[in-house]
């Protein structure tokens, strides 16, 4: 057992407290933490307590942290894991962190996926988008369960052809740089070449 010797508000964080056992700095805790376990100078704890309760105090902030982040956009679990460890947070504590999103049902990959792919089917192929969502953490059933999902993309890859080729001469290069262009922004082969052939005239033998 050790003495808690002093509880002093943290200067930049004064929300949080510093707790010292026999005069040297253990460790710092949310004030809610503290009033809750009714923590007071000259208390006797063991310390493998502070260690539990703190762990706890740093899961209700990681979580706050964690719920402000998504409030602004949808995010995926890989997302919210990486923003966690990047504020410091301990790999446990951003994995509880997810569960409890999860149990809540304010995280889903799944959702996430489907509403990422609609949106981004207005530029992008199926392939571009599947692979922006791979880094993004997102399973590959639920990528494939959201660009099955998405309409035909001929009208859309038309469209981007149409602005590559704006104010640009039909021709032959021009034509089969707009395809590679296609093929860059994620359309399947056929869907490029479909739409280069609306766009302009191509001889079969460029693609």
């Amino acid at each position: 057992m050790k003495k808690i010797t002093d509880i002093k508000p943290q200067v930049k964080a004064p929300t949080r407290c510093n707790i010292y056992l026999d005069n040297v700095f253990y460790c710092g805790l949310e004030l809610e933490t503290v009033m809750k376990n009714r923590l007071k100078i000259g208390q006797e704890v063991e310390p493998s307590f502070l260690d539990e309760i703190q762990s706890e105090s740093e899961l209700i902030q990681a979580t706050e942290k964690a719920l402000a982040l998504i409030s602004k956009s949808q995010k995926t679990q890989k997302q919210v894991k990486d923003y966690l460890l990047k504020k410091g947070y301990t790999e446990s504590t951003a994995e509880r962190v997810i569960q409890k999103l999860l149990d809540y049902k304010y995280l889903s990959d799944g959702d996430y996926a489907s509403q990422y792919a609609r949106s981004q089917s207005k530029t992008k192929g199926k392939k571009l988008i599947g692979l922006e969502l791979r880094k993004r953490g997102v399973s590959q059933e639920d990528i494939s369960q959201a660009v099955e999902n998405l309409d035909d993309q001929t009208e859309v890859a038309v469209k981007v052809a149409q602005k590559y080729l704006k104010n640009k001469q039909k021709d032959k290069a021009n034509t089969f740089k707009c395809y590679k262009y296609l093929l860059s922004k994620g359309f399947d082969y056929d869907v490029a070449k479909t739409a280069v052939e609306r766009v302009g005239s191509i001889e079969d033998d460029i693609l």
